[in-house]
């Protein structure tokens, strides 16, 4: 038993390490292939008044002088020190900036991830309890409609008919415009926060209730609960006592394994709303050229990832200890 968890672990570790190496050389060689220059993406606006000579030292001060092969394993040797380097658009570490980005993202993914998992549970839920019925028809034809939808289209759509028509919620940033930081109060940060999320959770929904759909209409259709109908069972009893455990394990490791999709999804939250987070960071560093706050972003979302593979399988594991008895591939 033993063993077997630590061969588990072991083949976890050297998975994340090959997933992080594999992410940052073709992380790392897609910007080489961009045809943005870093050095006046760095300049902006004043480019025609920097001449040569300048440009020159701009490049060597951060690095881009060098040859490719060259600033990626200087990176890589900074990296196994705990440095990722100095971001190029904020004049700070990247970890800095990764740490204070990550918390608003934190926010805005983890309220979208409860909402989208709960609504969509119950949602699929009632489909299947009414299957071939109204509920289940509306509930399909909103799953089916929004699966379809493209993150950008509907937050532009929430955010014309919320913000700007009916004037619920601010427009955009996760503060209000002018207010100094420590004046900024919670229910502030909530009002910026509610559209995104809304966004990210109502696309969310579709894949949890289809899934939970399906799941509960095999339930139902087994031989133990036609075995509960005939004694009786029926509506809710049936659900609570007979297809609740059975739905309710496959639609959370789903949840879990959601995380790629949620952080793609954020990204263009963010930028639809102009939403202060890990998104609009990486949006910002992919055009203007900033390497190493990129690939630290790349690195920071592949670990955030991963980690929601591992929790889906180590849930799975403790509900279900027969996987524990092997490694499971």
């Amino acid at each position: 038993m033993q063993s077997s968890t630590l061969t588990y672990w072991g083949l976890k570790a050297i998975r994340l390490l090959s997933l992080l190496f594999a992410v940052s050389i073709i992380s790392f060689w897609l910007v080489e292939q961009s045809p943005i220059d870093p050095i006046q993406a760095y300049v902006g606006a004043d480019m025609m008044k920097v001449s040569a000579e300048q440009r020159l030292l701009i490049a060597e001060y951060w690095g881009l002088d060098k040859p490719p092969v060259e600033r990626f394993l200087r990176w890589g040797s900074a990296l196994l020190h705990g440095d990722l380097g100095t971001s190029m658009i904020y004049r700070l570490p990247v970890t800095e900036v990764i740490q204070e980005r990550f918390l608003s993202s934190a926010a805005l993914m983890g309220v979208s991830w409860l909402l989208s998992g709960i609504i969509g549970f119950v949602a699929g839920v009632v489909a299947a309890m009414n299957k071939d019925r109204w509920p289940d028809r509306l509930i399909k034809w909103y799953c089916y409609t929004l699966a379809s939808t493209p993150t950008f289209w509907l937050g532009l759509l929430l955010l014309i008919v919320f913000a700007v028509w009916l004037g619920w919620f601010p427009v955009g940033l996760g503060v209000p415009a002018g207010v100094l930081s420590g004046d900024v109060t919670f229910g502030d940060r909530v009002q910026h926060m509610i559209l995104p999320a809304l966004t990210l959770s109502v696309i969310g929904i579709s894949s949890i209730a289809l899934h939970t759909r399906q799941k509960l209409v095999e339930v139902l259709s087994s031989d133990y609960v036609l075995f509960a109908r005939a004694r009786g069972e029926s509506g809710f009893r049936l659900f609570w006592r007979h297809g609740l455990r059975n739905v309710a394990l496959p639609a959370i490791s789903l949840q879990f394994t959601s995380f790629s999709e949620l952080f793609g999804g954020a990204v263009l939250a963010e930028q639809v709303f102009s939403y202060p987070g890990l998104g609009q960071a990486t949006v910002e560093a992919g055009l203007r050229g900033d390497v190493p706050l990129l690939l630290g972003i790349v690195l920071c979302s592949s670990l955030f990832v991963f980690s929601g593979n591992l929790l889906a399988d180590l849930f799975y594991r403790l509900v279900d200890p027969r996987l524990g008895k092997g490694v499971r591939q």
